[in-house]
């Protein structure tokens, strides 16, 4: 645990500034998820949701045409990159019926970001452990 006390005691000598800076980058966290509903700090009421460090939105899957299947588009992710993420969470829906494009997970590798796909309250639990530490984005999907 070395890093996490390095980590704690620069934060603990950063200028206001750079305190307020980092907090604002820092990625929402998932209050509240159930059926149909993700709820994010700062944010508000999702059915489906981009979470990304500094922000949230709703994730309007007819932007890209995503569908259950082929799954989650290489287009859904870029704006999370673009946010500065370099760890992904990707929800496979509560019953695992959202897939993901081979394209998407090639693009993600390419970016040499992590990746984690999961049912998505596991998702969402490793989202709100990952954010306090890493620059984290996730794509969440409430319903199958």
């Amino acid at each position: 645990m070395p890093v996490n006390a390095t980590v704690v005691s620069a934060m603990s000598e950063a200028s206001p500034s750079s305190v307020a800076t980092e907090a604002k980058m820092r990625s929402p966290r998932v209050m509240v998820l159930a059926w149909g509903k993700i709820e994010v700090e700062g944010a508000g009421t999702f059915r489906d949701a981009k979470l990304f460090p500094g922000g949230a939105r709703e994730w309007d899957w007819r932007e890209t045409g995503t569908e259950h299947t082929p799954g989650i588009q290489p287009t859904d992710v870029r704006e999370l990159l673009d946010h500065g993420a370099t760890t992904i969470v990707l929800s496979l829906g509560m019953l695992k019926r959202l897939g993901i494009c081979p394209e998407t997970l090639e693009l993600l590798k390419r970016q040499g970001v992590s990746v984690h796909a999961l049912p998505t309250q596991d998702a969402v639990d490793l989202y709100n452990d990952l954010r306090k530490t890493e620059l984290v984005a996730g794509l969440f999907h409430t319903t199958c």
